[in-house]
């Protein structure tokens, strides 16, 4: 295992710790790896809509935490500071959802990473491109991985 991809798990281990959000609505870190991050979500009865299918926000927030922590994976403090969604299919209860973060640009304190969601059967939900910037702080130290 090289060094960039024990740094990147540390900083998702460190990232998680705080990260309620994710964690409440049942978000599940699959892969860690630098300017990579995969995350799941089984849909329940609680992220529908009145159409019966998953709320819009419900998936957008997965695709942001997965860019959250793809962005993050440098071991250095990233924010978003601009995203956009295309919902293409609806998620329904019982589905899993999987966020794909994948690295695009990484350029000074600019980052720009593209998110796929997919359900359980490989079928695209949605896509996202998030743009970040990085700011002061460290998710761990420099003596750890």
């Amino acid at each position: 295992m090289t060094d960039k991809l024990k740094l990147a798990r540390a900083c998702a281990d460190a990232m998680w710790a705080g990260d309620t959000a994710s964690q409440r609505l049942g978000m599940k870190l699959e892969e860690m790896r630098p300017g990579y991050a995969r995350l799941s979500m089984r849909i329940t009865r609680d992220m529908v809509n009145g159409r019966d299918s998953c709320h819009g926000g419900v998936i957008f927030t997965l695709a942001d935490s997965s860019f959250g922590y793809a962005c993050n994976s440098h071991n250095q403090y990233s924010v978003a500071v601009g995203c956009n969604i295309d919902f293409l299919a609806p998620g329904h209860i019982g589905d899993v959802l999987v966020a794909t973060a994948v690295e695009q640009a990484r350029v000074g304190r600019t980052g720009v990473y593209d998110v796929r969601v997919e359900n359980q059967a490989g079928a695209l939900v949605a896509t996202f491109r998030g743009k970040c910037v990085t700011v002061k702080g460290h998710w761990v130290e420099a003596s750890e991985p």
